[in-house]
């Protein structure tokens, strides 16, 4: 069996939760797709990072910090988790956009909700709104409150807050319009970037 020693050391998030987490976004243009990718990483601050995508849970007891503070703690060549969201067009003028949506119980040893969507000819603050509520809905459902889909955004949040059971909802997007010639790549991530013992 190989040494696992300098894994272990240092890397290892096996048995941890995280209790960090930072939203960012981003947006890249270039005439190579994985290139304008790469670009809208950058824009966001996490470029310099091997990310590795999860799923939809907020852990419990995380706290959401300002980005710039988040970027501050990542290391070049880490390996990073993140929920993440993309979208490219090669199309002229066509509009696209990427967002994260979080949920956050009043309960903070519970879990909450991360959402990730992308869209195509979404304005920044739909489609922000849009993958919130997403979050929300999930969150809502595993604490048993009835939501009617078909109220304004705005009506639900209220009700959640009356309900006292969601503390705070909240969304980045980034959206671009394509360029004819060119690759235009968006993303936005919610990104894990401190840990603690189980």
């Amino acid at each position: 069996m190989r040494d696992q020693a300098p894994f272990e050391k240092g890397y290892s998030v096996e048995g941890k939760v995280p209790d960090k987490i930072f939203l960012t976004r981003g947006a890249g243009r270039h005439k190579e797709k994985l290139t304008s990718f790469e670009l809208a990483l950058r824009a966001a601050g996490i470029a310099q990072c091997n990310l590795v995508h999860v799923s939809s849970i907020f852990p419990p007891h995380c706290v959401l910090i300002p980005r710039t503070r988040g970027i501050s703690m990542l290391r070049s060549g880490e390996i990073v988790y993140c929920v993440l969201s993309q979208n490219n067009t090669d199309e002229q003028s066509r509009l696209i956009g990427s967002a994260i949506g979080v949920a956050i119980p009043t309960v903070r040893s519970k879990y909450g909700y991360i959402s990730e969507h992308h869209s195509f000819g979404k304005r920044r603050e739909e489609l922000g709104d849009y993958t919130e509520d997403l979050a929300a809905t999930m969150l809502a459902s595993t604490l048993g409150i009835e939501i009617d889909l078909t109220r304004a955004w705005n009506e639900r949040k209220q009700e959640w807050k009356i309900a006292g059971q969601i503390v705070r909802t909240t969304n980045i997007s980034q959206t671009a319009l394509g360029k004819e010639g060119m690759w235009t790549s968006v993303v936005a991530a919610a990104v894990f970037c401190s840990y603690k013992s189980k």
